[in-house]
C-alpha cells in the first residue's frame, strides 16, 4: 500500500522537467520514495535512541539522510 499520493509524485516529475509522465514511472518512483524514506526514518529513529530520546527530531532526519 503506497502512503504517496500520485498527484504529488506526478508533480514532482514534471517540476523536475518532464512534459509527460507514464503512470508506471509515477508508481516506481513512490516505491524508490518510500523504500528511501523508511530507511532514512529508521536510521533517525536510532540516532534518536541513541541520544536517548524517545522523539525523532528534523536534525536526526537530516542526519540519517547524509
Amino acid at each position: 500500500m503506497t502512503e504517496l499520493p500520485k498527484a504529488a509524485v506526478d508533480r514532482l516529475i514534471r517540476r523536475a522537467g518532464a512534459e509527460r509522465v507514464a503512470s508506471d514511472a509515477v508508481d516506481a518512483l513512490i516505491d524508490i520514495l518510500e523504500d528511501v524514506a523508511t530507511d532514512i526514518s529508521s536510521q533517525a529513529n536510532r540516532i534518536a535512541r541513541h541520544s536517548n530520546r524517545k522523539t525523532v527530531t528534523a536534525d536526526d532526519i537530516k542526519i540519517a539522510s547524509r
